[in-house]
């Protein structure tokens, strides 16, 4: 039987681009979507060979894509990016701001104090996580005005709620985002269309590239004293996979979210629940 949401996740004809899309997390989704119908830009930057190898993934399976480089964090790059797309595809449906992370020199340690955490570290994590998401929305959010229909994600943090002690830029950069989001959304809305979309997800314990000194010894199997905490904080017992976010994603991203705007949506494991009693 066909009802309203048989297709909910049928994203034929949409053009989606990710920032970060060859990193752990979102290139997962970029194969999902692409098998799911959308031809999907994969964004790179310092290795866009990466970027390229999802790509050929997505072709493989009978889909559509492109690998592109770009600096979130330089407009002259992300303008560069939106004419290739717009040169290869016409329009541009989704983007989501995957790029993001963190480094140890911007985190607090026995070794490293807060006094003495370093200038262009802390810009670096802040930059990186709030500007490369507002950048991206400038550049390519505009070509959604013009079109008067689309759809942002950005990915935002538990961390965005309740800050994580030693994480200090990544804290206050996260928290920032879930408020860009909130007020891009408004924005789009009250000044361009109602139909364009602006929502942010924000991930639990995800084991990356970035954070895995932070969760594991050099080992790469023993946990450290903070990924156990985390674990007895997290009622589901256990790190996120790439898969976790999947869906949620393609939820916030379809067309049948057509009323879900502004909202930032937990995706954690119940940590953020957890009272730790």
């Amino acid at each position: 039987m066909s009802t309203p949401w048989s297709k909910a996740f049928d994203f034929s004809g949409k053009v989606a681009v990710i920032t970060g899309g060859s990193g752990v997390l979102f290139s997962t989704l970029a194969e999902a979507l692409g098998a799911q119908g959308a031809a999907v830009v994969v964004v790179g930057h310092a290795h866009l060979e990466r970027a390229q190898a999802v790509v050929d993934r997505i072709l493989a399976g009978g889909g559509r894509g492109l690998a592109l480089e770009a600096d979130v964090l330089e407009k002259a790059s992300l303008v560069a990016l939106a004419d290739a797309v717009l040169r290869e595809y016409g329009r541009v449906d989704i983007l989501v701001n995957g790029a993001g992370g963190a480094r140890p020199e911007a985190t607090t340690s026995e070794e490293r104090e807060f006094f003495d955490l370093p200038e262009d570290a802390l810009r670096w994590v802040m930059d990186l996580n709030l500007m490369g998401t507002l950048l991206p929305c400038q550049v390519l959010g505009r070509q959604m005005a013009q079109q008067g229909t689309g759809t942002i994600l950005n990915i935002a943090s538990m961390s965005s709620y309740r800050p994580l002690t030693r994480s200090v830029a990544y804290s206050a950069a996260k928290a920032a985002v879930v408020n860009f989001t909130a007020w891009l959304a408004v924005h789009m809305s009250q000044n361009y269309s109602p139909h364009i979309r602006v929502n942010a997800l924000a991930p639990g314990f995800f084991l990356t590239e970035q954070n895995r000194f932070l969760l594991y010894e050099q080992d790469g199997e023993t946990l450290t004293e903070r990924g156990r905490r985390i674990l007895d904080h997290t009622p589901m017992g256990r790190l996120g996979r790439a898969e976790d976010l999947v869906v949620p994603a393609m939820m916030l991203l379809s067309d049948e979210a057509a009323f879900v705007h502004g909202a930032t949506l937990p995706v954690d494991g119940g940590f953020a629940a957890y009272g730790g009693v």
